[in-house]
């Protein structure tokens, strides 16, 4: 999937570098820089995919000869309205057919994108028409599958055979009829494979600070077909230095267009409090890029003129210089996925006496008879609405913390099915059950603890990596509260940064998240007890109200995962075969 980041922590090995690295001094500042690419609009990873259909047994509809089909595809809404997307076109007198037009979507990770597909035989008469002018009420229905993206892309093959259903229903019990089935086939575009690795370097820079040279970073942007500028990637921040090298940024060509596109480097001078002072841009394409690099050539960045003066652009002394060009394939989140690789969803739920008593309304844990979720069954149903389809026995651990069970002690780690022996429930239903079983069966409690329920979470992913198993585990944290453990929380995921394993944390209700955002490692990356700095980054952290009404709750957080995965994988020089 496309990608492109800073530092070798968060972006060579993130993305396909040598995965060894030394720990950057300036990591805080450098994460510190992506709040100004996501207020500006970075989408992070996506990929594009080439659906290909075929069909088998097709129902025959025609007297004379076979059936016809076309295949129409859509797309379903939440609320289960159909948006067309594509249509193949007709092959003729088959009931086996392979149809020759592909759909190419993007796949994104964080969304499920429901994908409905509707097989029509194509009356004769209608042969020589466009297939986009065809009236498909005036042909003859043969069949209808569904699916989501995310169930074609995780097969090994990239292949999905689904049954095509008739839908015809009595006034009882439906009485769909299989009418064929039909496969569908999923490539990822090779251009979401292929990426160009930068050094880039400046000279002369001019000093934005009173007392002290500038620290330096650049943000790549691309332009949209509005005339926008979304931000694409970043470099590492430098301090104080007016001539600097940064370190390798591979961008991904898919994110950018294609090499001919034009994009707007710009250099900022880095400020803590988010400020950053514009020192100059340069416009130019990754062919220019790769002709300043071929000729040793340099460009000189510019400001653009205040408004009300002359239109011209002020032209600086200060240079920029690409040291390297490098055009590379790089092992994607979909080719992982083709390789057997599984997410492993496990959650953890807050307890604690703060949310209030669970039979009164005013409760952040009160179960509404009306049927609408609370905050906390909504981050369970988001997140495993999207994760469900990577883990294929969907077997799921899941706990409780900060509550006492009966005849106990407070607990800060218990099994939320009730049992001594064993953590899993079965599917998301499974969870949802298990949690509001618990709230009658608990008493709520506290303090609010983190470290003990990160440490289980990393004993499993431990003792999976042990075993050699292809899988990376995501543990949802679901909590009111400030936390009392801040530093053992701490040094539980530096030590669970080792291990294949991501961390959400949403946050319900009115609380001071301060220690939530010191563990999202944003601004300064987390270090134990003893000194070790944690080698990547394995938090996300959203506070619920800041979510708009009807997005998903973890949309955000989810779509970092690939992200977080992949730096994992090549940190560990674990690669695809």
């Amino acid at each position: 999937m496309g990608n492109c980041c800073s530092d070798e922590n968060g972006g060579h090995s993130g993305v396909g570098g040598n995965g060894a690295y030394a720990a950057n001094q300036n990591n805080g500042h450098n994460e510190a820089v992506d709040a100004l690419l996501k207020s500006r609009g970075y989408q992070g990873l996506y990929s594009h995919v080439e659906l290909s259909l075929s069909a088998t047994g097709l129902r025959d509809r025609d007297v004379l000869s076979k059936s016809d089909p076309m295949v129409v595809i859509y797309s379903k809404g939440r609320d289960g309205s159909l948006q067309e997307l594509s249509r193949t076109e007709v092959v003729p007198n088959s009931l086996n057919p392979k149809w020759i037009t592909k759909y190419t979507t993007a796949y994104h990770f964080e969304t499920v994108q429901n994908l409905v597909f509707r097989v029509c035989d194509i009356d004769t008469q209608f042969h020589n028409q466009d297939v986009k002018m065809l009236k498909l009420e005036e042909q003859d229905f043969l069949g209808e599958a569904s699916c989501t993206l995310s169930e074609i892309v995780t097969k090994s093959n990239g292949s999905l055979t689904l049954d095509l259903i008739r839908g015809e229903q009595s006034s009882g019990p439906t009485h769909a009829q299989k009418s064929g089935k039909l496969t569908i086939c999923a490539e990822e575009s090779v251009a979401s494979k292929t990426t160009v690795e930068l050094k880039l370097r400046c000279s002369e820079l001019v000093s934005k600070d009173l007392f002290s040279k500038s620290d330096p970073f650049l943000v790549i942007s691309k332009y949209t077909e509005s005339g926008m500028m979304v931000p694409i990637c970043k470099t590492e921040v430098i301090k104080d230095d007016h001539s600097p090298k940064w370190k390798p940024i591979i961008v991904n060509i898919q994110q950018v267009g294609s090499k001919d596109s034009p994009l707007t480097i710009e250099c900022y001078d880095f400020n803590s409090n988010g400020k950053h002072d514009l020192i100059g841009k340069i416009q130019k394409s990754l062919s220019d890029l790769e002709v300043l690099h071929s000729t040793g050539s340099s460009a000189n960045l510019f400001t653009s003129a205040a408004v009300g003066q002359s239109s011209q652009n002020k032209v600086l002394k200060s240079q920029l210089f690409v040291d390297s060009f490098f055009e590379k394939t790089q092992h994607t989140f979909l080719d992982y996925l083709a390789w057997g690789y599984e997410l492993n969803f496990m959650v953890a739920i807050d307890f604690t006496a703060s949310n209030g008593n669970p039979r009164l309304p005013d409760s952040l844990h009160y179960i509404d008879p009306s049927g609408r979720p609370n905050d906390y069954q909504r981050a369970i149903l988001d997140a495993g609405e999207v994760l469900q389809f990577y883990d294929r026995d969907r077997r799921y651990p899941a706990w409780g913390f900060g509550a006492r069970p009966i005849d106990g002690p407070v607990s800060h780690c218990f099994n939320l099915n009730g049992s001594s022996d064993y953590c899993e429930v079965e599917g998301i239903q499974g969870i949802m059950t298990a949690y509001m079983s618990a709230l009658f069966n608990v008493s709520l409690a506290g303090p609010t603890i983190f470290g003990p329920v990160v440490t289980s979470a990393a004993d499993i992913a431990n003792q999976s990596l042990m075993k050699r198993e292809r899988k990376y585990f995501v543990l949802l944290i679901i909590t009111d509260g400030v936390i009392t453990d801040l530093q053992e929380t701490m040094d539980a995921l530096v030590h669970a940064a080792d291990l294949p394993l991501s961390v959400l944390i949403v946050g319900v209700g009115g609380a001071d998240f301060k220690e939530m955002e010191i563990l999202d490692a944003d601004k300064q990356r987390l270090e134990s007890t003893h000194g070790r700095v944690a080698v990547r980054d394995i938090v996300q952290f959203v506070p619920f109200r800041d979510v708009q009404s009807g997005d998903s709750v973890l949309q955000a957080l989810l779509a970092e995962l690939p992200s977080q995965f992949l730096e994992y994988m090549r940190l560990k020089r674990i690669q695809p075969t």
